[in-house]
C-alpha cells in the first residue's frame, strides 16, 4: 500500500508527505514546497526507509531530496534542477529491495585456513550491489524564433558499493523549415564499470504529404530517421502513419528500418478510440524474431448520474453530461460520443487553467440542436469536473411565418414546447427540437391583437432533411 497527503499553506507553502508499506518494506516521507513567484518553486524532503533484503538483513536509511525549477516566460527557457542525496548505507527503494529475481552471490564464497564459510558483505549479492548514493539532474529548454526549441539534460549518479560515477546527457534541437519537422539530437553516457563512453546522434523528419502530393489526407505523415550509436552501428528507420474515419479515431502506421547489426525489420499498428474505451494491434519482425501484440484500455466513472465508461482517464478529467443527447460527438477528443444517456468522458483536462468543453456540432445527428455547445471550465489537480449541456432533439426548422398576408414583426417572441426563439426580418425563426406536428405561440406585445397561433405539420418525407424549411400562417 501506498499513500500520499499535501496541504497548502499560506505564503505559497504546501506540506507534503507519504508512506509506503511492503511485507519486507516500510517508508515514510514528509517535505515542503514553496512557489517563490518570479524566483521560481523550491522543494525538498526527507524519507525514512526500513528494508529487509534478499538475504533477509535488515537495513535503514535516510534519502534526502531537494529540486528547484524556474520558468523565464519572457525568454521562453525552463531550468529544472533535482539533487539527490543517499545519506546513509541503509538507503534502499522499494524497488530496490525487491529484486527477488535476481537473488544469489556475485561469486563464489571464500573459506579460511580452517575451512569455515568467510562471512560476505552484503554488497555481494546482486541484489544489493548498486544501491544508489547520490544523484543529480538538470534539465534546460529554450524557446528560440518560430516554433524551435532547444533542450539539455544530463544527469551524474554514484553508488555505494562502486567506484566513479555514471554520467549522461542528451542535448538537440527540433524546429521546422515549412511543411517539414526535423530534430536532432545528441546523446552520450559514461559507464564506470565498463569504463568506457557511448556516443550516438539522430536525425528525424516529418513530413505532412498534403503538402507534397495534392489530394493526399492532410492526416497523413511521412517520417524517416537515422541514427548512429557509439559502436558505430548505423540504422534507419521510415514510416508512414495518419487517421481515418469521421472523427480521425482510427489510427495506423506502417514502418520499415534497417541497421548494421539488426538487418532488416518493419511492421504495423492498427488503432482505434472509442466512446467505451481504445483497441490496438500490430505485429512487427525482424532477423531473429516475430512479435504479435494487442492490448484493450478504458475508464469507468461512478457519478450522481449513474456509470459511465470511456477511455483511460488521466490525473484530471472531465464528464460532459448533456440529458437526452446520445451520440453527440466532442471536438477534438477522437472518437469520444455521448452515451445512449447522454454522458460522456473527456480524458484529460489542464490542471488550474481554463478549458474549453465543445460539442462538435458539424458532426451531430441532423434531428439533434444543442443552444450553447461551448463551456469552460478550470479544474484543479486530480480533480473530476462536470461540464452541463442542454439538448433538444428533433426537427430543425426554418420557419415563416405571416398573419393577414405580412410577415410577423422583426423581434416577435416565438414559444413551441420546449423550444423558443425570435423572429428575425421577412417573418423568419429558427426553431430546434420540434416534433412532427405541434402549436406555436407568437407575441410582439401586450395587447390581445400583438398574439397569434400557428399549427405546423411536417411529413415523414421532409423530415429526413437536416434544415426543414416551411411557411406557415398565424392565427
Amino acid at each position: 500500500m501506498q499513500g500520499t497527503l499535501s496541504w497548502g499553506l499560506p505564503l505559497g507553502v504546501t506540506a507534503y508527505g507519504g508512506a509506503q508499506y511492503a511485507q519486507k518494506y516500510q517508508s515514510a516521507a514528509l517535505g515542503a514546497g514553496i512557489n517563490m513567484g518570479s524566483w521560481g518553486a523550491a522543494s525538498a524532503d526527507i524519507t525514512q526507509a526500513n528494508s529487509q533484503l534478499a538475504d533477509d538483513s535488515r537495513h535503514r536509511g535516510q534519502s534526502v531530496r531537494f529540486l528547484y525549477s524556474r520558468a523565464f516566460d519572457t525568454t521562453g527557457t525552463t531550468f529544472r534542477l533535482a539533487g539527490y542525496r543517499y545519506s546513509t548505507r541503509g538507503f534502499y527503494t522499494l524497488e530496490e529491495s525487491s529484486r527477488s529475481w535476481m537473488s544469489g552471490w556475485m561469486s563464489r564464497q571464500q573459506r579460511d585456513a580452517s575451512g569455515r564459510l568467510i562471512p560476505r558483505p552484503v554488497s555481494d549479492w546482486y541484489n544489493l550491489k548498486d544501491n544508489r548514493r547520490e544523484r543529480m539532474e538538470l534539465n534546460i529548454s529554450q524557446r528560440t524564433g518560430g516554433n524551435g526549441s532547444l533542450y539539455f539534460t544530463g544527469s551524474r549518479q554514484t553508488f555505494w558499493n562502486a567506484r566513479g560515477a555514471s554520467m549522461s546527457l542528451q542535448a538537440g534541437y527540433n524546429g521546422s523549415l515549412g511543411p517539414v519537422n526535423y530534430s536532432l539530437g545528441y546523446s552520450e553516457s559514461y559507464s564506470p564499470a565498463q569504463h568506457r563512453t557511448d556516443r550516438g546522434m539522430n536525425l528525424s523528419l516529418s513530413v505532412p504529404l498534403a503538402s507534397l502530393l495534392p489530394g493526399t489526407d492532410k492526416s497523413v505523415y511521412a517520417s524517416t530517421s537515422i541514427s548512429r550509436d557509439g559502436y558505430g552501428d548505423m540504422a534507419q528507420q521510415a514510416s508512414l502513419s495518419g487517421s481515418a474515419l469521421e472523427q480521425n479515431n482510427l489510427l495506423w502506421q506502417l514502418s520499415q528500418g534497417h541497421s548494421r547489426r539488426g538487418g532488416e525489420s518493419g511492421g504495423g499498428r492498427l488503432t482505434y478510440r472509442g466512446t467505451y474505451g481504445e483497441v490496438s494491434g500490430g505485429y512487427s519482425q525482424g532477423r531473429d524474431y516475430r512479435q504479435v501484440s494487442y492490448d484493450a484500455s478504458g475508464g469507468i466513472l461512478v457519478h450522481s448520474g449513474g456509470i459511465t465508461a470511456g477511455q483511460s482517464l488521466g490525473s484530471t478529467s472531465v464528464l460532459v453530461a448533456v440529458p437526452d443527447g446520445a451520440g453527440i460527438p466532442l471536438e477534438g477528443n477522437n472518437g469520444v460520443r455521448t452515451d445512449w444517456r447522454g454522458y460522456a468522458i473527456q480524458p484529460w483536462a489542464s490542471e488550474y487553467r481554463e478549458n474549453r468543453i465543445a460539442l462538435d456540432v458539424q458532426h451531430m445527428d441532423a434531428r439533434t440542436g444543442v443552444d450553447a455547445p461551448v463551456t469552460h471550465v478550470i479544474p484543479s489537480k486530480g480533480a473530476i469536473v462536470r461540464a452541463d449541456f442542454i439538448a433538444k432533439t428533433g426537427l430543425q426548422v426554418l420557419m415563416t411565418l405571416t398573419k393577414d398576408g405580412k410577415p410577423l414583426p422583426f423581434g416577435t417572441t416565438i414559444t413551441a414546447g420546449d423550444s423558443s426563439s425570435i423572429v428575425g426580418d421577412g417573418g423568419q425563426v429558427y426553431l430546434s427540437g420540434l416534433a412532427n406536428n405541434g402549436t406555436l405561440t407568437a407575441k410582439w406585445g401586450n395587447s390581445t391583437g400583438q398574439l397569434c397561433r400557428a399549427h405546423w405539420h411536417i411529413s415523414d418525407a421532409d423530415a429526413s432533411a437536416s434544415l426543414i424549411m416551411t411557411h406557415e400562417v398565424c392565427q
